[in-house]
């Protein structure tokens, strides 16, 4: 067996590794036959594949989660990248073969102590006392997951880290942004940007085999997030209806931009119109090159489900 990881096979070439489910959902064809859909996982990224006439048995062993010998071939499908499954069988501890998922997880680019050290200089500048204690608060209580967390199950940022490293995107954004309009309230900006998907560590599952909770598919993370700054305000004394609390609610909220997009309400103050763009533009970048770093120059992306499904060029280097 190689070192090869999932994306150093080429096209139409034999792949035999190790690698993890990420997820695993029963299908049927239109025949009523059972197969799995299945997400293949290692730290150069994600692939699906199908596993045909696929048994009770089958269905219970192969569960998101397992670590998995995989032979088979790399195939596209599409133009998205899939795996020809030959075999697949769990990994045996009795013949030293890998058995920690987190050996598998893709983390994010950056350091997390260094993202962290980069999150303290920001609450400095949160100067509104309503906020900052708010959001101090909510971060020392899920800091522990929020460092480790992703930003989603599949889309963007799906990876363990990523939702720390998404928010510091964002907050580097409305930095800019902050010194560019200086009408901004650049506090308020923040404090809504390290906000605005913590409820994702009540929401999902965590980074291995990421699901969503029964939180997460029945209320979600804007209200989710909402109600605990409610609880943070009674636990701090402050007032859930006072006009600084309320402007921070909102811009979290307000945070999807349309009802649509599972926002309660949308935007009307200048902060929660910007937060939504930033966070908007920083996920559409993310899923793009996370998409394009699996192309060669001169060809296209798979398509993107979270854009519309269009798919991406990648220009020759002029």
């Amino acid at each position: 067996m190689t070192t090869k990881k999932l994306f150093d096979y080429a096209l139409n070439e034999n792949v035999d590794l190790f690698v993890l489910i990420k997820a695993a959902e029963t299908r049927k064809t239109k025949n009523d036959k059972q197969f799995i859909a299945f997400n293949f996982a290692d730290k150069s990224g994600e692939i699906s594949a199908k596993y045909w006439d696929a048994s009770d048995e089958d269905i219970v062993r192969f569960q998101a989660g397992k670590i998995v010998h995989l032979i088979g071939k790399r195939e596209n499908y599409q133009n998205n990248p899939q795996i020809k499954i030959y075999s697949i069988q769990l990994t045996n501890a009795e013949k030293n073969e890998p058995q920690d998922p987190a050996m598998f997880v893709e983390g994010a680019p950056e350091d997390m102590s260094e993202m962290q050290k980069q999150f303290e200089s920001y609450l400095f500048d949160i100067h509104n006392n309503v906020w900052n204690r708010v959001v101090r608060y909510l971060l020392k209580k899920y800091q522990d997951k929020f460092f480790v967390y992703p930003a989603a199950k599949k889309n963007h940022h799906a990876f363990a880290g990523g939702l720390a490293f998404h928010t510091l995107s964002i907050l580097r954004l409305a930095q800019a942004v902050s010194k560019e309009y200086p009408e901004v309230n650049s506090s308020l900006l923040y404090a809504g940007a390290i906000l605005h998907d913590l409820g994702k560590v009540i929401e999902l599952s965590g980074p291995v085999a990421t699901q969503y909770t029964v939180e997460g598919n029945l209320i979600g993370h804007i209200v989710l997030i909402d109600e605990e700054i409610i609880q943070a305000c009674q636990e701090l004394e402050i007032n859930p209806r006072k006009e600084d609390a309320i402007l921070l609610r909102h811009v979290i909220l307000a945070h999807h931009g349309l009802l649509e997009y599972g926002s309660p309400v949308q935007p009307h103050i200048l902060e929660a119109e910007i937060l939504h763009h930033l966070d908007d533009l920083d996920a559409s970048i993310q899923m793009m090159n996370g998409s394009l770093k699996h192309v060669a120059p001169g060809e296209f992306s798979e398509r993107i489900f979270g854009l519309e499904g269009r798919n991406f060029y990648k220009p020759h280097e002029l």
